[in-house]
């Protein structure tokens, strides 16, 4: 049951997560069918006619032991976790609020065991925060959590875009256009769990011309902690995630420009802008 709140469901995106068949609610049972295994794993028989001739069927090597694959119980997981990001985004999730594993759980039609395990690695981005005995309640972020994390994208990601625009060729720029363009017919569409994923992977390509994967993952782990939500409803309205797209447009032109300065303006407002567009937007489009 969801707790903090009297009873009050939170539509949740199903992201794709397959219906539970089979164990009642509570029950976990550590099979194919719970965790999205529909066919047999390779080199499983089911039953023991022999194949027919027809079926082309690739026998191991003499000596070699046939590879195994173990189960994936991340296709259930991952999916619930993509989905419960999207809600946090979204504002489906509200800063503040408790939300147990069994109730989450209903909603998706799978057990608690990878709601919970889902909401465990949420934990660990900051996200939510574990409640005792009642379960997860969502991490509010205040005006100051914002304008830090903002502070650090900027320390890390200015000084690589600096040394990007003065090394790169302006082709090299124009390749990043189509990721620039989705993320602004995205942002148009009003879709702020879509727009988030839009506006990282623009990031993450930019970054990755660095090669520093390191630098990647730690700018894009930042880049999630600041689009999570704050007390006061969904993150940002239509015309702010509009108007956050197209910075990446004008940043890609001064960019291939080499205009250092306008790349160090940019940057530095494309962060500190979205910090105070997410905390001060109201809920209305």
């Amino acid at each position: 049951m969801e707790q903090g709140r009297p009873r009050t469901a939170v539509p949740l995106p199903s992201a794709g997560v397959p219906a539970q068949a089979g164990p009642a609610r509570g029950e976990h049972v550590h099979d194919e069918r719970e965790h999205g295994y529909g066919h047999p794993l390779p080199g499983a028989r089911r039953d023991t006619a022999r194949p027919e001739r027809s079926e082309r069927t690739e026998e191991p090597a003499r000596g070699e032991r046939p590879a195994r694959r173990m189960p994936q119980r991340y296709s259930v997981r991952g999916q619930v976790l993509d989905a419960l990001r999207k809600a946090l985004v979204s504002g489906e999730l509200i800063p503040g609020e408790v939300y147990s594993g069994p109730a989450l759980g209903e909603r998706f039609g799978v057990s608690a065991t990878p709601v919970r395990e889902a909401m465990q690695q949420l934990v660990l981005e900051g996200a939510v925060e574990v409640v005792p005995n009642r379960g997860f309640r969502v991490a509010s972020r205040t005006a100051r959590d914002l304008a830090e994390l903002a502070e650090v994208r900027t320390l890390l990601e200015l000084p690589a875009m600096l040394q990007l625009a003065r090394t790169l060729p302006a082709r090299t720029w124009s390749e990043l256009l189509p990721l620039a363009e989705t993320a602004a017919a995205v942002a148009a569409s009003g879709d702020r769990a879509g727009y988030a994923e839009a506006d990282r992977a623009f990031h993450r390509a930019l970054l990755g011309l660095t090669g520093n994967r390191q630098l990647v993952m730690v700018a894009d782990e930042l880049h999630r902690r600041a689009q999570w939500p704050t007390p006061h409803g969904p993150v940002r309205r239509t015309a702010d995630l509009v108007a956050d797209a197209a910075e990446h447009l004008t940043l890609l032109d001064a960019l291939a420009a080499q205009d250092l300065a306008g790349v160090e303006s940019l940057v530095t407002r494309h962060f500190t802008g979205a910090a105070g567009r997410a905390h001060s937007s109201p809920s209305g489009d």
